[in-house]
């Protein structure tokens, strides 16, 4: 996760409003408008599953208990060698996608995404997804700046979000199928000092994303939308609607935002717009797959970026509570499982 920079104008926020007035046109997002009454005549949905926070947080856990997952170390290689066989215990359809990827140091890294679909037969797609690796150096850490970070919170809460919604999905068999993408190589970007605001730096972060938007695991890979995680970990954490997500899928973040609102929630996902991410796994996403995907990444209003521990040597489980992981979790559960 890169935070912003000079990076032009703020994203572009698009009315809400406008979009209310077209109520015909889907735009790929929200539910297709039906004709009056036919809601009456739709089989009733199956409860949504009960998300489990304490699952969540040992899954989380147990990530950072390999220790760092740089790519192309032996603890990364046994983290996802262990999210496969939960993914596949799950009953999940899981292909990885292997190759090398160049730093922007000009080093040579394996690179290792992870997909798991549900329903693979089902011809509509959601998409969700999380970076698993973790940051190689703590950049923003004034001791041991150039030792790697455990990653609790940036890496692994996201993961051990999709993972407990991967207990669940097996039994979703209506509506759209389900794709989680597990990107690698996300957190290896250009160190903020070096290049500083130089938007070159932008394109060496997010690797593994850039990698699938230009080499899907199916060919015309397509979905109704997508979501991702972030950075949803921590204690008190709030959400604003991440300007990038606005500017891309403004119909899938007010998707998010009132579910939230519906099942109790809007004291973590706020009503206000924030301009603070420069770059993330959503950005070539929406941008070369043109699939409208959020961001879902917590704001911290003392460093009016990200949560203080980012890039540090203090992310690690103290920063996690499972509050935080029921909130996002549940809201994002109740949003895929609500899709007809």
């Amino acid at each position: 996760m890169r935070k912003k920079g000079k990076l032009g104008a703020a994203a572009l926020l698009v009315g809400l409003a406008a979009m209310l007035a077209l109520p015909m046109i889907r735009c790929g997002t929200d539910q297709p408008m039906r004709s009056q009454g036919s809601d009456a005549t739709l089989p009733a949905l199956p409860p949504t599953p009960l998300f489990d926070p304490d699952s969540a947080y040992a899954f989380v856990a147990k990530q950072v208990s390999f220790g760092p997952r740089v790519p192309g170390s032996p603890q990364h290689a046994a983290c996802a060698d262990w999210m496969v066989a939960k993914l596949k215990g799950y009953g999940s359809e899981v292909t990885e996608q292997k190759g090398t990827v160049k730093a922007f140091n000009g080093k040579e890294l394996p690179l290792r995404n992870i997909i798991a679909s549900f329903n693979p037969l089902a011809k509509e797609r959601i998409l969700l997804l999380a970076h698993y690796d973790t940051r190689p150096f703590a950049d923003k850490d004034e001791e041991r700046p150039h030792e790697p970070i455990l990653g609790a919170n940036d890496g692994g809460s996201g993961v051990g979000i999709l993972l407990e919604l991967a207990r669940h999905l097996s039994a979703k068999e209506h509506g759209p199928g389900i794709d989680m993408l597990f990107t690698d190589v996300e957190d290896y970007g250009q160190p903020s000092g070096a290049m500083g605001i130089d938007e070159k730096s932008i394109d060496t972060w997010a690797l593994g994303s850039q990698h699938f938007a230009k080499n899907p695991h199916v060919a015309g890979y397509s979905a109704r939308f997508g979501i991702l995680l972030d950075m949803c970990g921590a204690k008190d954490a709030r959400f604003y609607r991440e300007a990038l997500s606005m500017k891309y899928a403004p119909a899938i973040v007010a998707k998010v935002w009132r579910t939230a609102d519906a099942i109790g929630h809007s004291d973590r996902f706020v009503q206000e717009t924030k301009f603070f991410v420069g770059t993330d796994d959503h950005l070539p996403i929406n941008e070369r797959l043109r699939i409208p995907t959020i961001d879902i990444i917590e704001f911290h209003e003392s460093t009016n970026a990200f949560h203080p521990s980012w890039h540090t040597h203090d992310d690690d489980m103290d920063v996690i509570d499972p509050a935080t992981l029921d909130a996002v979790g549940r809201t994002v559960l109740e949003v895929v499982w609500k899709e007809r």
